[in-house]
């Protein structure tokens, strides 16, 4: 008997053992848990267990066409594509217990475009493919899942979580709750030398998911979670009496008390972490977990962004616009800011500007060409809502122009395809053609250097144009290196040319707010737009005009209206109550705009930031007017500073 052959015997044992087992964890998952239990029997009975050592290949493109349908039962398989934009090589996804791969190679009959490789001491369960062939008959869910993937069960996850986010959604918490009052409970915690088995007996008596190693003092070194547990269980020569500190994972994210639930939502998404410590003076204090966090934020957030990590077609991601817009409509339903759903919208959006990327590369092939996915605008800016059109650049090395021009003929279809891709999952392609497939978009970095310095140089109307939407810029993908020294020579740039400081102040001063003299809306007048005014335009603009403004003629290199706000009051460039008084006008504009686009939405209307204030309550209509009243109080200011 080969050592292949012991293998496959062994694991096939192992799954024999506990059949009953098997089946109970995969009825826990989908498409598993919606399938007769007969053809789950015969899916388990035709089953092997195989181990994988953390690091250890699971299947790879050299391998061929693949032969087996793999789950994985416990651990974590991470995907790793070679020669990315980033040189060697990038993980593209995660997959984790109770998730399977790769359906579009066996669909396919082909081999992986990517290698699976156990991201920690991982199981999986490997089906054959002639058996895989045979449930795919046999078993509609499960054909239904292999066809159509995650898009298929999108209504079926969205109806649990509302009925969650229903049942357990608490009036007294909301986005802003402190992490204070969240974490009411004592942390558990104990000493770096406490034994491994003792640290796991006082979770299980204290009913926790985690434990938080601390010295002397109560400072936080290290976290034992039940993720933790798994990994050590798998791994058959693990010794439960070495000391927890042997097999922590060390420096745990956390946050102070005064941050709020939001920021542990968003941190959680973001690092993919189940427990955030919360710790003040440098002891901890408390730690909040996925759990801890209501519905709203846990659930949707979390499985929407790994969802739209994991796609695994364009489709998929174009399904998945609903799902936000259902995230919005609950957010906005349970008092959510406006800052708050503009950050976990952009968020989201870059999610999918990634993986359609990604999902271009693989169908068009990787150009071999280290490139940066520029953004700019509101994405830039992390402001945006659910209507919003392509912004959007290319970023390069060359040594000289004729490379460039080589690089850029060789980019610029991928880009197209990349631009064409993201419209189809509502991305609107710019009318004035800023997009990456555009040539003039798609350049070296010492090409957008020349660019951007000719913007400050020449300040023609057209110029000026341009620098209201480029200088809010941010990489999205691949290397950062480029678009940062981008941004610290535009902000030299600026702060030696106060004529151009000028300029840009009196162009900032083009989009006046619809406030007459006597405190009314100015509305227009006639035509289709008659009796309406814009709130991004008229009400947005100018804060984001002159916040830009003042934060590059003074060096601060944040993006966020809101974020260069607070910074330009920190350096008492805006008066405390000046600047606090601005971000509530912006907030209410933006929260305004955001319910009329709800609104649209629900009964299937085009977007349009176009609103008519008779359409608003006797309340909203004043604050709608003293927001505007706000912004026409900093285009004065700006007026004043530059003598305008």
């Amino acid at each position: 008997m080969t050592k292949s052959d012991a293998f496959a015997q062994a694991g096939k044992q192992a799954v024999m053992q506990n059949i009953q087992g098997t089946m109970e964890f995969l009825q826990k998952y989908p498409p598993f848990n919606q399938m007769e239990s007969a053809h789950l029997a015969f899916l388990v009975e035709h089953c092997l267990l195989r181990f994988y050592a953390a690091g250890e290949s699971i299947i790879k493109p050299q391998d061929g066409p693949v032969e087996h349908f793999y789950i994985v039962k416990q651990g974590r398989v991470v995907g790793e594509r070679p020669h990315s934009a980033r040189r060697g090589t990038e993980t593209t996804f995660e997959i984790a217990g109770g998730e399977c791969f790769p359906l579009a190679a066996l669909l396919g009959e082909r081999a992986t475009r990517t290698e699976h490789l156990a991201g920690e001491d991982t199981f999986c369960l490997l089906l054959g493919k002639s058996a895989f062939v045979k449930l795919f008959a046999l078993s509609n869910p499960f054909r239904d899942f292999a066809l159509r993937g995650v898009s298929s069960l999108l209504d079926q996850v969205n109806q649990q979580v509302q009925l969650r986010a229903v049942e357990t959604l608490g009036a007294q918490y909301s986005l802003d709750t402190r992490l204070g009052e969240l974490a009411v409970r004592q942390p558990i915690s104990c000493q770096p030398e406490l034994p491994l088995r003792d640290a796991v007996r006082l979770m299980h008596e204290q009913q926790v998911g985690s434990i938080v190693i601390v010295d002397a003092n109560q400072r936080p070194q290290g976290i034992f979670t039940l993720r933790d547990l798994r990994r050590v269980i798998a791994d058959a020569s693990a010794d439960l009496t070495q000391p927890i500190a042997d097999v922590m994972t060390q420096a745990p994210f956390h946050l102070p008390p005064e941050a709020s639930a939001f920021d542990a939502a968003l941190a959680m998404t973001e690092r993919h972490i189940a427990h955030v410590c919360v710790v003040s003076g440098a002891r901890l204090v408390g730690v909040v977990s996925e759990r801890d966090l209501f519905s709203l934020q846990r659930v949707d957030l979390v499985h929407l962004a790994r969802t739209i990590r994991h796609a695994g077609r364009v489709e998929t991601l174009a399904a998945l616009r609903d799902e936000i817009q259902r995230l919005v409509d609950s957010m906005l339903a349970h008092g959510a800011s406006s800052t708050q759903i503009t950050r976990i919208i952009t968020l989201l959006n870059d999610h999918t500007v990634c993986r359609v990327i990604e999902l271009t590369l693989e169908e068009m092939g990787d150009p071999g060409i280290p490139f940066t996915w520029l953004c700019f605008g509101s994405e830039g800016r992390c402001e945006q809502t659910l209507h919003t059109d392509q912004d959007n650049g290319i970023l390069f090395e060359a040594s000289d122009a004729v490379e460039a021009a080589a690089i850029r003929g060789r980019l610029l279809p991928l880009a197209e395809r990349i631009n064409q891709h993201l419209a189809q999952c509502g991305f609107e392609l710019c009318k004035g053609g800023i997009m990456a497939g555009n040539p003039e978009l798609c350049l070296s970095r010492s090409e957008w250097s020349r660019r951007f310095a000719t913007f400050v140089r020449e300040a023609t109307p057209e110029n000026l144009l341009g620098s209201s939407i480029y200088f809010d810029l941010r990489a999205v993908w691949g290397p950062t290196e480029g678009c940062d020294a981008l941004q610290r020579e535009l902000l030299v740039l600026i702060a030696d040319n106060s004529l151009f400081q000028r300029m840009l102040a009196d162009n900032a001063l083009r989009h006046r707010p619809p406030v007459g003299r006597f405190r009314d809306f100015v509305v227009a007048r006639k035509g289709a737009e008659k009796d309406t005014l814009d709130l991004k335009v008229q009400g947005l603009t100018p804060f984001v005009d002159g916040a830009r403004l003042l934060a590059l003629a003074h060096g601060i290199e944040a993006c966020g209206t809101l974020e260069r706000l607070r910074q330009l009051v920190e350096r008492e460039v805006v008066d405390a109550q000046d600047g606090a008084a601005y971000e509530e006008a912006y907030h209410f504009i933006q929260l305004t705009r955001m319910q009329q686009h709800q609104h649209q939405a629900r009964q299937g209307l085009p977007y349009s930031n176009r609103l008519d204030p008779d359409t608003l309550n006797h309340l909203d209509r004043r604050i709608l007017r003293e927001s505007f009243r706000q912004a026409q109080r900093l285009q004065s200011s700006l007026a004043l500073r530059y003598q305008l």
